[in-house]
């Protein structure tokens, strides 16, 4: 199964009904982990260390960020983006799916947009 990190903005609810749902999603949050204000290079730096897929509603920079870090050659274990807009149920839906059908490194080097459909 998948490892995540949940941006700092990432929405608590849909955090909340994933491991409400499954509680062996290994999701954690950047403030737990003390990256709390931390520029989103860093993040992505200590996710690609970490080997977790990261979960943001940030369209702007952590996206532009990660495809730095491909075009640099430096591992990107993945970013899931959630629009803001998908409705709470479908984005926990979509990440389970994710989480539990996913192979270690099938998303690495890419930038996913969600709702898949």
């Amino acid at each position: 199964m998948l490892s995540f990190l949940a941006d700092e903005n990432f929405n608590n609810q849909i955090v909340r009904g994933i491991l409400r749902r499954n509680p062996a999603v290994d999701l954690v949050r950047v403030q737990d982990v003390g990256l709390s204000q931390t520029d989103d290079r860093v993040i992505l730096e200590w996710a690609a260390q970490q080997h977790r897929v990261m979960l943001t509603h940030d369209v702007e920079t952590m996206t532009r960020y990660a495809y730095e870090r491909v075009q640099a050659g430096f591992p990107m274990p993945g970013v899931f983006e959630i629009n803001r807009n998908v409705p709470i149920g479908l984005a926990i839906e979509e990440i389970l799916l994710i989480a539990e059908a996913s192979f270690e490194g099938e998303w690495e080097g890419r930038v996913i947009y969600l709702p898949l459909h």
